[in-house]
C-alpha cells in the first residue's frame, strides 16, 4: 500500500501535510509482536457514550470497539476480513446476505455467541442508531437457521452494506445483556459486555478509562498489550505537554494545529496524517431551519458568502484540510460532484442579500442575534471564527461552549440553536454518512447526529431513497450530483472543510492502524516495542 493510495487527498500532499510514514511502513516488515505492557492513549472529548450501538458519536466508534466486535473489519481498500463472521455470500439479486460465523466465541462474562446476538445487534442498530436507520432500513429479517448462521434478508438492495460491518459502525452486541435495555440505553459498566480483545474495568468520568486484556480472546494470543489506560484531557495544549513528557503514547489529533510540524521534526515520534477509508471527514455549519429568521433562502445564502473558507482552513486548521463545499466530501471522490464550487466570500453581496431579507442594520449595526454552538471535538477558534465573520454583516453571534454530553442534548434534543458547526464524517459512502442528515425521515428529537437542521425536501428524499437501492454505480453516482446540487443551491447547509484527523504516536507504539477503521479498529494488533 502506497501512501499516496491512503492519504487523504493529493492536496496534503501539495501543502506539505502528509509529510511520514503511514502506520504500516513505521512498522518494520519483520518485526515480531512482543506481549505486555500498557498503552497510554490520551483522548478527548470526555466520553458520553462507549458502545456505538445507538450512537455514532466518535467516543463510540473509538473505544467500543476494543469491547464490541464486528462481523467484518477491512482492509486500507475495504476488502472485508473476517472478524466475528468467517465467510459470507450476497444472493445474485443482492436480496440475501449469509454469514457463517466464528465457533466458539465467547461473551466475557462467559455467555456463548451465537446468531441470535447477530439478529438482535441489527435489529437495534436499524431502530437507535443516526446511521443504522439507513443501513438496515431494508432488512426484512434475520434468519437463523442455525446457532452459526445468520442471513440478512433485504426488501431492496443495499449496495454498501457489505462495507458496513465492522464494529465502529456496527458493532454487535450480547442480546442476553441489551434486550433489557431501551434502545437509547448505554450498559452500565458492569453491562459492558463483549467479544474483543479488551475489558472494561473502570470509568471515572473526566479523568479515565481502564481496559486489561481479554484472557479469553478468540484471536490468541492477541491482544499484545495488557492494559489500556484511556486518560481524558481536555486542554490541547496539556495533551500535547503529556505527549512531549512521555506521560502518553497515542492520540487522534491530540495537539494544537499550530504544534503539528514540531511534532513531525522529533524523532521520538510517527505524525500519520492519513485519512482511514472509514472517516470521510467533513465538517459543515447547519441551519436551524425552526428559526424564522433561517427560514429565508437569502438568509442562509447570505452566510455562505460571508465565509472566507480558504482563511478558515488556514486560521482554524493551519491548512491540514481541504475546501469541502458540497454536502458529500471530497475525501469521497468516487461521490463527489467538483461542478459544487464553495459560494464566493463576498460580504458586500452578503448584506445586500441580509438588505432584500429585511433584516436591515439597526441599533449598533446589528441585524439579528443568532445562537452558535459546535461540536466540541473542533477546535473552539472554528466558532470564533465564524462568529467574527458574521458580525461583519450585521449578525450578532453568541457562542454557547458545551461539553459532549450537553452539546448533544441542547441541540439534538432541546434544539436550543440557530446554528452549530458539526462534524459529520460522510464515512465511506455518502448514503450512510450524508443522508441522515438531509433526510426529513431522520429528524427525530434526542437522535444525536440525525437531522439536525429539520430540513425537509421531498425531492431531497426521493433521491436519498433512490441512492441507498441503486446497484448501477454510474446511476448511482448520477443520483448524488443532483442531491449535492439542490442542496447545494438551496443553501441547506454551509459545507466547509473537510479535515482529516492527525494521529500522533510515540515509535514505540507499533500496528496502531492495520485497516480502514483507523484508531477506531480493536487494538488487538498493537503492540509496544520495548527496544524503542
Amino acid at each position: 500500500m502506497s501512501l499516496d493510495r491512503r492519504t487523504f487527498n493529493r492536496g496534503l500532499l501539495a501543502s506539505g501535510a502528509a509529510g511520514l510514514l503511514g502506520p504500516s511502513q513505521a512498522m518494520a516488515a519483520d518485526a515480531k509482536p512482543v506481549p505486555g505492557g500498557t498503552l497510554n492513549w490520551v483522548y478527548y472529548p470526555d466520553p458520553s457514550a462507549i458502545i456505538a450501538i445507538n450512537t455514532s458519536s466518535g467516543t463510540g466508534q473509538t473505544i467500543g470497539t476494543k469491547i464490541n466486535e464486528g462481523l467484518l473489519a477491512y482492509d486500507y481498500d475495504l476488502n472485508p476480513r473476517p472478524v466475528l463472521a468467517t465467510s459470507w455470500t450476497i444472493s445474485d439479486d443482492g436480496s440475501r446476505y449469509t454469514f457463517r460465523l466464528r465457533p466458539n466465541v465467547k461473551w466475557s462474562d462467559g455467555r456463548e455467541f451465537t446468531s441470535a446476538d447477530v439478529a438482535f445487534s441489527i435489529e437495534r442498530l436499524k431502530i437507535a442508531h443516526p446511521r443504522g436507520r439507513i443501513t438496515f432500513a431494508n432488512v426484512e429479517a434475520v434468519e437463523m437457521p442455525d446457532r452459526l448462521t445468520a442471513v440478512i434478508v433485504l426488501s431492496k438492495p443495499a449496495p454498501f452494506l457489505i462495507s458496513a460491518l465492522a464494529g465502529a459502525e456496527s458493532p454487535i452486541v450480547p442480546k442476553h445483556i441489551y434486550e433489557a435495555l431501551k434502545p437509547e440505553e448505554q450498559p452500565r459498566l458492569e453491562q459492558t459486555i463483549g467479544t474483543g480483545p479488551f475489558l472494561l474495568r473502570e470509568w471515572v468520568p473526566g479523568s479515565h478509562l481502564l481496559f486489561v486484556r481479554n484472557p479469553n480472546y478468540w484471536d490468541a494470543p492477541k491482544p499484545y498489550v495488557d492494559r489500556l489506560v484511556l486518560k481524558v484531557v481536555l486542554d490541547p495544549a496539556a495533551r500535547a505537554a503529556a505527549l512531549e513528557a512521555g506521560e502518553v503514547d497515542i492520540g487522534a489529533t491530540p495537539v494544537p494545529y499550530g504544534d503539528i510540524e514540531r511534532f513531525k521534526v522529533d524523532k521520538r515520534f510517527v505524525v500519520d496524517t492519513t485519512t482511514y477509508a472509514y472517516s470521510g471527514p467533513q465538517q459543515q455549519l447547519f441551519f436551524n431551519f425552526d428559526t424564522q429568521v433561517l427560514q429565508d433562502r437569502r438568509v442562509r445564502k447570505a452566510i455562505a458568502h460571508a465565509i472566507d473558507h480558504r482563511a478558515l482552513v488556514n486560521v482554524v486548521f493551519f491548512g491540514y484540510g481541504l475546501i469541502s463545499p458540497s454536502p458529500v466530501s471530497t475525501a469521497l471522490p468516487k461521490f463527489y460532484d467538483p461542478k459544487i464550487q464553495a459560494w464566493p466570500f463576498d460580504p458586500k453581496v452578503a448584506e445586500q442579500l441580509l438588505d432584500e431579507a429585511g433584516l436591515k442594520r439597526g441599533a449598533g449595526g446589528i441585524r439579528a442575534r443568532l445562537r452558535l454552538t459546535q461540536n466540541p471535538f473542533l477546535p473552539a477558534s472554528f466558532a470564533d471564527f465564524l462568529r467574527n465573520s458574521l458580525r461583519r454583516i450585521g449578525l450578532d453571534i453568541e457562542i454557547l461552549r458545551y461539553d459532549l454530553a450537553t452539546y448533544l442534548n441542547v441541540v439534538y434534543r432541546d434544539r436550543a440553536f440557530d446554528l452549530t458547526i458539526e462534524s459529520l464524517s460522510n464515512t465511506f459512502d455518502p448514503t450512510l454518512g450524508v443522508q441522515r442528515a438531509y433526510w426529513s425521515k431522520n429528524f427525530r428529537i434526542g437522535l444525536p447526529f440525525s437531522n439536525v437542521a429539520h430540513y425537509s425536501n421531498p425531492e431531497v428524499d426521493q433521491l436519498l431513497e433512490a441512492a441507498a437501492i441503486e446497484p448501477d454505480a454510474e446511476k448511482r453516482r448520477a443520483i448524488w450530483s443532483k442531491f449535492q446540487s439542490i442542496v447545494h443551491e438551496e443553501v441547506a447547509s454551509v459545507d466547509i472543510v473537510a479535515a482529516g484527523g492527525v494521529i500522533i504516536a510515540s515509535k514505540k507504539v507499533r500496528n496502531f492502524a492495520p485497516g480502514a477503521e483507523g484508531l477506531n479498529g480493536s487494538f488487538a494488533d498493537l503492540w509496544i516495542d520495548p527496544s524503542v
